[in-house]
């Protein structure tokens, strides 16, 4: 699929939804794994001034209706699958108007369902309602709001992060300041779509013009996805990374003799030039390291972890054993997803970087777990986060909206931090 035929599909389904009396700011859901129809819909919300609304899988089918009947979702997409889930408990979901099945079979989808007023078509065939009777887009204010992200929480109900495209659009471009991206990259679509970071790195690429890829949606076969897409970069999260570093090791263990002799001397030699300054000898490449990077394509030149920290250990043997870039950062859904970010070039491991330009950051003493900012040798306390990429509050809640942001618009983000020599945050572990 080329940008422009996304662009007309875009088109198609902004229109499909107006043709069927959807309202302009009505919320739409999207229940279903990465795909390019999901992509494909956001923008269609973004483009005729809808609210996309995610939806999940892992928050439990209870947690589906609660944030459908909460954010009053008027439309649904969903695939076959999660259909069947929705109909087992729509009629507890009065808002509800449209669902729409993605890779539905127009023969085998009820048109009908018991619950009065709820139409079910697929996918196809609002996209064909839509090529028919095309609107002109409803393009939205920069403070309209773009999305709802519901948040498990660690306890009661999930929690609706407000969205605006201002917050959206001001993080990306605060971090594509510092990691650039080209027509020329390919990214693989994994990480669910439904969290920001994803969220956050599909709005970047798209901007950049990169050709994306997704997998089958089985985990299990990432890897028979990742070998064959070849992407250059690859976004994942520490508990995956872990699992590559883990695999590769132990391989190394059985492989004993000569073969493990060789990777311990080509890593310690490839670890000693990395941390001298200097380019390793392309000869531990040849002889090792290439059936190494063979396991993600081959062709990564950029890494980024998030969601949780990654240990020293596993961001020294990525970089090693791949080649390119390694980057950690940290954020959360209230800051659009990126807090802070390591920049391209930097050696050091074990911090999360500076702070996205778009935003500012501060520590703010903990007085009851003995953590200030008057600490030696490094200040430490609760990550403050304040700027344009800072949520509205969480959806119909101002009480937890004003538990975490104070009156100078400071959000408070529960995390601990130290700051070290040149403003990097390090989360405290």
């Amino acid at each position: 699929m080329t940008y422009g035929e996304a662009s007309t599909s875009r088109t198609a389904i902004g229109s499909g939804l107006i043709y069927h009396g959807i309202s302009e700011g009505a919320r739409i859901g999207l229940y279903f794994i990465n795909r390019p129809e999901w992509i494909i819909i956001d923008h269609a919300c973004a483009a005729y001034s809808y609210v996309s609304v995610p939806l999940y899988d892992t928050l439990g089918p209870d947690a589906v209706q609660f944030i459908v009947n909460h954010a009053t979702v008027e439309t649904i997409f969903c695939v076959p699958q999660t259909l069947s889930t929705l109909l087992s408990f729509l009629t507890q979901m009065p808002c509800v108007r449209l669902i729409v099945v993605v890779g539905g079979d127009n023969a085998n989808t009820p048109s009908t369902t018991a619950a009065a007023g709820v139409e079910i078509i697929t996918y196809s065939r609002l996209h064909s309602q839509g090529k028919m009777s095309s609107q002109t887009y409803r393009p939205p204010k920069p403070e309209d709001v773009a999305t709802i992200c519901y948040t498990s929480g660690t306890t009661g109900t999930p929690k609706g992060a407000v969205l605006s495209h201002e917050n959206l659009i001001a993080n990306v471009a605060g971090s594509s300041l510092g990691v650039k991206f080209y027509p020329s990259d390919v990214y693989i679509s994994y990480l669910p779509l439904a969290h920001i970071y994803e969220r956050a790195n599909q709005i970047a690429l798209l901007h950049y013009g990169v050709a994306i890829g997704f997998y089958q949606g089985d985990n299990l076969k990432l890897m028979d996805d990742l070998a064959a897409l070849r992407p250059t970069v690859f976004a994942s999260v520490p508990r995956l990374y872990n699992r590559i570093y883990s695999a590769i090791t132990n391989a190394v263990k059985d492989s004993g003799g000569l073969k493990e002799r060789l990777f311990r001397t080509a890593y310690n030699a490839k670890r000693q030039a990395l941390m001298n300054g200097r380019n390793p000898s392309p000869m531990w490449d040849k002889l090792v390291f290439n059936k190494i990077k063979a396991r993600l394509g081959g062709r990564v030149r950029l890494m980024t972890s998030g969601a949780s920290p990654l240990s020293a250990d596993v961001m020294e043997f990525l970089r090693i054993c791949f080649g390119g870039e390694v980057l950690e950062g940290y954020g959360m859904t209230e800051t659009s997803c990126v807090i802070t970010t390591m920049d391209i070039g930097d050696k050091l491991i074990g911090h999360v970087g500076s702070p996205n330009p778009s935003c500012e950051v501060k520590l703010v003493d903990v007085p009851e777990m003995n953590y200030t900012c008057e600490d030696q040798p490094y200040p430490r306390g609760e990550i403050c986060v304040r700027g344009p990429t800072i949520f509205r509050g969480y959806y119909k809640d101002e009480v937890q909206t004003r538990d975490v942001i104070d009156n100078d618009r400071w959000l408070h983000t529960g995390d601990i931090g130290k700051r070290t020599f040149s403003s990097w945050l390090k989360e405290n572990t």
